[in-house]
């Protein structure tokens, strides 16, 4: 036996599960063109199939030699994420049509092909691994695991967070993960004189590394991808995997599978320009929020203006856009400043004549923050008095359906709550215009009297585009009440996402029904103290997305504190199972109890606490401090709970760690879904918070009431 060594190759299975999971929701993301939407479904399959694994390792013990389980299913983790890659964008056009969007059935099927192997071994390792711990057999081992998993997922997410994802490709960073996965199971199969597992492990290391030397998947992969371009640029960020094609002579600039923009895009970027440029054709400051490498940047100077200030989050996109279109900035009336929209109004500077914000449709909570009443006032605050907003929403087809005019109203709403007038153009997208000044529909005469010579956006486009008969449409459309659209109730998100459904033929079928069929049975059969940490597992996953929301509405795009919360968190994980290891023979039912209602309490206060970092007006570095006590505080209470919940509901070791370990993760699982995809976008995330609170609420007294005599 070598229980030190073992519980290294547990730190070592959890740094890898965390670059692991980190990577595949970003590859799929970039595959599905995905939004928070995605976001759960995939962490959702992935916590429900490593309960899944973990409910497998119940009948390890009679499975042949554990040991030689354990090392072999941890040399096969490491080429599983290598091989599924490499699978999703190879094999995709072969399986769907090429070139049309993927749904959600596609989207829970693939996601749960693609993660299966490597989660269902994953979660039967750990139970595996706690038989394995030490010789006791007993809930020490449980803890140990625990921790353990839980150190190595701090390595992990450090790692990833503060290197890897700032240098490297998706394989180059799987490559990571693989080879310390081999090694720590080389090591271990040397310790244990596992002669044919050792020279296992040295082979399949030494053919990772010449792999990794002789062929570029990354390049392979990303050509099949994309097929009759050619792909100018390949690489990552931060904010997500961007990829630059070129076609014709136009490029195609790509982030996370959705198109940014294309530079010969003449008709959008016209569009774009002049219906907002035409209301204050004297204008001499503008804002121009996203989009400038498209052109939009230098037709805005053909007004004469004497400053624009071009804001573009990702400095990646603003890098390759310098070596592949200079031409699109080179201008010293042009300022180009690397940082977050919201984050850039909110600092003092001087007022703007106009303010064009040309991102992406609000499909993710990220892009939201873009439509919402803060944000609407925010600008009202930089704009001069009768200053102009642009933006713009879906596309116009001479007819507004019943769930596009719901988008449209609560965005119509939204921003009458923050200007006068707003004026919406149908043109090739629905622009709204709001300004506290005149607006008007004149814009050919106005494009004219400037002298202007436009391409595309002519009289004769305008003449066929802005008619009384399309303008009475969106009047039409507007007219009923809608809800408005809030930092912290995404109202307009959720619409959209309505609005992106009807484009598919989503049904409710046997997939779905069979899930939930098996989630009702398992919570009719389950026992009080899994109950208890399912309630757990269900708040934990809920209120990391509700601070990761909350603290990417308050500051902006911060995908690296986000990506440290979540270290932060895995490290408040090992807090607490440290400190429950060390009180574990005093632990108790009624400490289980007690856990509960502190969790429940944590949750009921996440809402005031985000209220308030919105409302005081303190630094970014004050509001980060709180967000991650919250977190740090959360993740203790978790930790502590998973290994008393070990103690008190012990039957025998790998019973047990199956049916906690199970309880968990399928109650992260559904935290994560439910919180991401439907409570915050239809209640707002104080809902969620209060979802998760009485739940664990309920779990306590449950664990109350049938523990009495006990």
């Amino acid at each position: 036996m070598s229980p030190k060594l073992l519980l290294l190759s547990i730190g070592c299975l959890g740094a890898s599960a965390f670059m692991t999971q980190v990577t595949l929701m970003r590859e799929l993301l970039s595959t599905f063109a995905g939004n928070e939407l995605v976001i759960g479904i995939v962490l959702g399959s992935w916590m429900l199939l490593t309960g899944l694994g973990a409910a497998l390792g119940r009948r390890a013990p009679r499975r042949g030699d554990p040991w030689d389980l354990f090392l072999a299913g941890q040399m096969l983790i490491a080429g599983l994420p290598i091989a599924a890659v490499f699978a999703l964008r190879t094999l995709w056009d072969l399986i769907f049509v090429r070139g049309a969007a993927a749904g959600m059935p596609e989207t829970v099927a693939t996601s749960l092909v693609l993660l299966a192997p490597y989660c269902l071994l994953m979660g039967y390792l750990l139970t595996l691994a706690c038989l394995l711990a030490g010789a006791e057999g007993g809930p020490e081992n449980i803890a140990r695991v625990y921790y353990c998993d839980s150190l190595g997922g701090i390595a992990g997410g450090a790692a990833f967070t503060l290197v890897l994802v700032w240098w490297l490709d998706h394989f180059s960073i799987l490559y990571f993960p693989a080879l310390l996965n081999l090694a720590a199971a080389g090591l271990l199969a040397w310790r244990l004189r596992r002669r044919r597992l050792l020279i296992a492990a040295l082979a399949a290391g030494a053919a990772l590394v010449a792999l990794a030397a002789s062929v570029d998947l990354d390049q392979l992969s990303t050509r099949r991808q994309y097929p009759g371009q050619e792909v100018v640029y390949r690489g990552n960020s931060p904010y997500g995997r961007l990829v630059v094609t070129r076609h014709a002579g136009q490029y195609n600039f790509l982030e996370n599978g959705g198109v940014l923009f294309s530079t010969r895009n003449v008709a959008d970027l016209e569009e774009t320009v002049h219906y907002p440029m035409c209301q204050r054709p004297d204008a001499r400051r503008v804002l121009l929020l996203c989009g400038g490498i498209s052109g939009t940047a230098r037709e805005i100077l053909n007004y004469g203006v004497s400053r624009v200030d071009y804001v573009e989050l990702d400095p990646l996109i603003l890098r390759v856009a310098g070596q592949l279109v200079p031409q699109s900035l080179a201008d010293p009336r042009i300022h180009v400043i690397p940082s977050d929209g919201r984050r850039f109004l909110q600092q003092p500077g001087e007022p703007y004549d106009v303010v064009i914000v040309d991102t992406p449709e609000p499909s993710t909570f990220q892009l939201n923050r873009f439509y919402t009443r803060e944000f609407m006032r925010a600008v009202a605050g930089r704009l001069r008095p009768g200053g102009v907003l642009s933006f713009s929403l879906g596309s116009y087809d001479d007819y507004v359906g019943p769930e596009q005019a719901q988008l449209l109203a609560s965005a119509y709403r939204t921003a009458r709550a923050a200007f006068a007038h707003v004026l919406m153009i149908p043109g090739g997208r629905i622009f709204f215009l709001a300004s506290d000044g005149p607006l008007t529909t004149a814009i050919a005469a106005r494009i004219q009297s400037r002298g202007l010579a436009t391409r595309v956006v002519n009289r004769h486009w305008l003449q066929g585009m802005i008619t009384p008969d399309r303008l009475a449409d969106l009047r039409r459309a507007v007219g009923e009440e809608a809800p408005l659209n809030l930092d912290f109730s995404p109202t307009l998100y959720y619409r959209h996402l309505l609005f992106w459904m009807t484009e598919f033929k989503v049904r409710f079928g046997l997939l779905e029904g069979g899930l939930l069929a098996v989630l009702a049975l398992y919570l009719a059969r389950i026992r009080p103290v899994p109950l208890a940490v399912f309630t757990t597992g269900f708040a934990a996953a809920a209120l990391q997305v509700v601070l990761w929301m909350g603290f990417q509405i308050l500051e902006g795009s911060t995908y690296q504190q986000v990506g440290l919360m979540v270290t932060m968190f895995m490290a408040g994980l090992a807090i607490g199972s440290w400190l429950m290891g060390r009180w574990l023979p005093r632990g108790t039912r009624r400490g289980l109890v007690v856990l509960q209602l502190a969790i429940a309490a944590v949750a009921l206060g996440v809402p005031p606490l985000l209220w308030g970092l919105g409302h005081s007006g303190g630094t970014s570095a004050a509001r980060w401090a709180a967000i991650a006590l919250a977190t740090i505080v959360m993740a203790v209470l978790v930790g502590m709970e998973f290994p008393l919940a070990g103690k008190v509901d012990f039957r025998s070791i790998t019973a047990t760690a199956s049916r906690l370990y199970t309880a968990d993760y399928v109650g992260a699982a559904l935290g994560a879904l439910l919180v991401s995809t439907l409570l915050i976008p239809l209640a707002g995330l104080a809902a969620a918070c209060h979802l998760a609170a009485g739940l664990n609420i309920l779990s306590a007294v449950v664990l109350a009431a049938t523990g009495r005599g006990k």
